[in-house]
């Protein structure tokens, strides 16, 4: 409550008001930091998430780095999936599409076969997309893929490099719908430590920009076909 007093027929007014002390301002301060510091700890693992679903079908976005294709074989291998998909666009440098084989689910599926994972069983499906929403777009050629081949798919995996999961989950459950359940693997770059991402400039440049792209894939992004 102010206490106050009134001059010159009230047209001026003084007020007395509570405020911060140094003490006040150490507590906010502190909290400040702490809650920064809880950013700091926690913003990889929740960008960087895992989270199989039971599917016989996975997919590999077809730019993911070597580390990562060495992964999703083993994952596939492994878990004894039937099908292995590749997506992705045309390859960076392309000045528009041109074909199939310039795309980054071409150049996937080639590297998953020189993995061992037999010929049978990857199949690529390119989009012909490479500006913006290029993750969206490639899974809605994959479910498109899908629809005129008719591949009956309840549940699929998608392996993705790092921070870049979450992201990539949420805009293929935007891309499918909720007819199909959307599983997530992260593979994690080996160039920075993820429990101490601040100090590398890699884990700084991939981790800001993929809180910025997951905030606008969240609140800004409209899907479209």
């Amino acid at each position: 409550m102010f206490n106050s007093s009134r001059k010159s027929w009230g047209l001026v007014t003084r007020r007395e008001r509570w405020g911060l002390s140094w003490r006040g301002w150490l507590a906010v301060a502190l909290v400040v930091v702490l809650a920064g510091w809880g950013c700091l700890v926690s913003v990889y693992p929740f960008l960087a998430v895992t989270r199989r679903v039971d599917a016989q079908v996975l997919v590999v976005e077809g730019w993911v780095p070597e580390f990562a294709i060495r992964a999703a074989a083993e994952e596939f291998r492994a878990r004894g999936y039937e099908r292995i998909y590749t997506t992705g666009g045309p390859v960076k440098g392309s000045v528009s599409y041109t074909n199939d084989y310039n795309t980054a689910a071409s150049l996937g599926a080639d590297r998953l076969r020189k993995a061992g994972i037999p010929d049978a069983s990857v199949q690529m499906v390119p989009s012909r997309i490479m500006s913006r929403d290029r993750t969206y777009s490639s899974a809605v050629a994959l479910r498109n893929w899908l629809r005129e081949n008719r591949v009956p798919v309840a549940n699929i995996n998608v392996l993705t490099e790092a921070v870049h999961a979450r992201r990539t989950r949420l805009l293929y459950e935007e891309a499918f719908g909720k007819g199909v359940a959307i599983g997530i693997i992260s593979i994690q770059s080996p160039d920075y430590d993820p429990a101490h991402w601040w100090r590398y400039s890699e884990g700084v440049r991939e981790v800001i920009g993929e809180s910025i792209a997951y905030l606008y894939a969240r609140i800004l992004f409209m899907p479209a076909e």
